[in-house]
């Protein structure tokens, strides 16, 4: 057996003796996603840790999603495998900007993405993906503002489909920003029947040469279905993997090979197993926020 085997082989050995489920983000590195029971974007995987009947939850991702794996599903032990994997977004936008927005609009619906800290989704009044924060912001009725949180290219997004006035802060996911207009277009004129398909934390500029916009899962759902052979992703790189392991046919390019989150890349197989063994690292949520930031989650699973 490879240490790959072994390591692969401890693994499984260990989720059935723990009753532990292994949920990957999308961007996660190739092993990681392979060795998983689920794998998908926030949405998705957020109602899988809603729903889970399994004793252990194991997330492969970064801190937030940990967290909100925790808050749907306090029952359970919710272990991460490497705790430092944090998220530049979700640490970019605190209660000080979000009582500042309130402040200035205060009787403003507010909408905090899923990309943000326990503490922030416990004082608005509904969370979102990226998948459904169109559908979120729609459903929001009447002539009362919006405050969206944190993350602007996205607010900025929602805003232009959906016809309504979004109040941002001022997140940004570095990953997304490395993406440039220029770069997408200069793989355009190398691949020139590709789609491009971006995520909408991409900034406008970069939208506005996409064929299409769309999450990590949207982005899965419309290669599957496109007549397209070529496409050129605009996302973090590890969905390439599954992009390219679920539909054989057809090839996938980054706009360069900057579109890499290092803190998606941080877990690694050796650190699965190693959390298994010693049931660590344990995220935990005090009760008083989770129960607030559950509030805003489930509401946003009711858009799902």
């Amino acid at each position: 057996m490879t240490s790959r085997e072994l390591l692969i082989r401890d693994i499984n050995a260990l989720r059935r003796e723990r009753d532990a489920v292994i949920l990957a983000h999308n961007y996660q590195i190739p092993d990681v996603q392979d060795v998983a029971d689920h794998v998908g974007d926030s949405l998705e995987l957020a109602r899988i840790a809603a729903r889970i009947e399994s004793r252990t939850i194991l997330f492969c991702g970064v801190y937030f999603m940990a967290e909100t794996a925790y808050i749907l599903s306090p029952r359970k032990t919710v272990l991460m495998p490497d705790p430092s994997a944090g998220c530049p977004l979700a640490d970019m936008v605190g209660l000080k900007q979000l009582n500042e927005l309130k402040n200035r609009y205060p009787d403003a619906h507010t909408v905090c993405y899923v990309n943000s800290t326990a503490e922030l989704k416990s004082e608005v009044d509904v969370c979102c993906t990226s998948a459904n924060a169109v559908k979120v912001v729609q459903a929001l009725n009447g002539f009362r503002p919006i405050v969206f949180v944190p993350d602007r290219c996205l607010g900025d997004y929602v805003a232009r489909v959906t016809g309504k006035t979004l109040h941002l802060a001022r997140g940004f996911c570095p990953t997304h920003h490395r993406i440039l207009r220029e770069q997408v277009l200069k793989q355009k004129e190398r691949h020139p029947g590709a789609e491009v398909i971006v995520h909408p934390e991409c900034t406008a500029d970069v939208i506005d040469v996409a064929d299409h916009v769309a999450s990590t899962s949207g982005i899965i759902r419309r290669a599957r279905e496109s007549q397209a052979a070529e496409f050129i992703i605009g996302t973090e790189e590890g969905l390439l993997h599954r992009l390219e392991r679920e539909n054989p046919g057809k090839k996938f390019y980054p706009p360069s090979d900057l579109c890499v989150c290092p803190n998606m890349k941080k877990t690694t197989l050796e650190k699965v197993l190693w959390s298994l063994e010693s049931m660590e690292h344990v995220i935990t949520v005090d009760e008083p926020v989770r129960k607030k930031a559950a509030a805003a989650l489930e509401r946003m699973l009711e858009f799902a």
